[in-house]
């Protein structure tokens, strides 16, 4: 190397090392005069961009509506210019569903429509857009939440147990069907909720007054008397399933804590689908193992219950004492 190549390194190490003599370092802190930068949010999306979004998904459901067998997502992607991953995540924040689910629901309600009007059962199938009968079959219980027989009559082959008591709350019917509770209505009337129940299940057989049936109300009850109390009851519930998300996400807010239809609608993964929410837990036919009660305005004041905004208040009161006592 030549000398004075040497010698130009050496200077520059000298003049580095001078800088360094003359420079003062502090470690990096954070006090209430300089706070710790907070990480920006991405804007929320314009007037005009909702309306785009709105628009390229209710072309999304029309295509879904008329397809004879459900397209799929990147088939819909193609239709209407976007990427398969940027119209699931649109799909599902405006409608609180991905589109596969949403096809599913509306071949759910073609094959229901089909079963009460088709020759037979099998005709009632391939029409909805199933293209073999075993596939519909493996899904049948989760679609119709019974046999399509039954659903064919009616639901007149099920058998649905129920009985109608006192609570703190009033009157309160529970009824179970072979799989699990399927409906707490609570009301004044015990009349009318008898009438409730018939109305949801016309042509299922209503058993009453059934000894064996006594310890499962006992238990449904001492859950209204002490929601906080955890319960393990199967469930029988029957829904879309987009309200199924909502219910289940329900079940997870801890008794004596509430949250807003907006964190709510969060959780399920459809920020934009508020409204949407609150009609899933406006039909809610399994009060307090449900808990739509812990649900409230964003403002923390009470909103519509389905039993009644008075029992709604006395439920949650109640189980904020019992969180304080613990």
């Amino acid at each position: 190397m030549p000398p004075w190549a040497v010698r130009r390194r050496g200077g520059d190490r000298k003049k580095r090392s001078a800088g360094l003599a003359g420079a003062v370092y502090a470690p990096a802190m954070t006090t209430a005069a300089t706070p710790r930068p907070r990480p920006s949010r991405a804007p929320a999306p314009s007037a005009a961009l909702r309306r785009r979004q709105a628009a390229i998904v209710e072309r999304c459901c029309r295509l879904i509506e008329s397809a004879e067998a459900p397209p799929t997502l990147a088939a819909l992607a193609r239709a209407v210019g976007l990427s398969a991953w940027h119209l699931q995540r649109v799909f599902t924040s405006i409608t609180g569903v991905s589109p596969k689910a949403y096809a599913d629901a509306r071949r759910g309600d073609r094959v229901r429509a089909g079963l009460s009007s088709a020759t037979s059962v099998t005709a009632a199938i391939y029409g909805a857009g199933f293209n073999a009968s075993s596939r519909f079959y493996q899904a049948s219980d989760a679609i119709l939440g019974m046999t399509p027989t039954a659903f064919r009559a009616g639901g007149a082959d099920q058998v649905i147990r129920f009985a109608v008591g006192e609570c703190s709350l009033g009157a309160i019917l529970v009824a179970a069907s072979a799989k699990g509770v399927c409906a707490i209505l609570l009301g004044d009337d015990p009349d009318a909720l008898a009438r409730d129940l018939q109305d949801r299940f016309p042509r299922a057989t209503l058993i009453g007054d059934d000894a064996r049936f006594d310890a499962l109300v006992a238990t449904v009850v001492g859950a209204v008397e002490a929601p906080a109390a955890a319960t393990d009851l199967p469930l029988d519930i029957r829904g879309t399933a987009f309200q199924q998300r909502v219910w289940q996400a329900l079940r997870r807010i801890p008794a004596g804590e509430t949250i807003s239809y907006t964190q709510l609608a969060r959780r399920v993964g459809a920020p934009r689908a508020v409204r949407a929410v609150a009609g899933a837990c406006a039909a809610n036919a399994v009060a307090v193992l449900i808990p739509c009660h812990r649900v409230v305005r964003t403002d923390g004041s009470l909103s519509g219950y389905r039993w009644g905004v008075e029992r709604k208040r006395a439920l949650i009161a109640r189980e904020a004492t019992a969180r304080g006592a613990r």
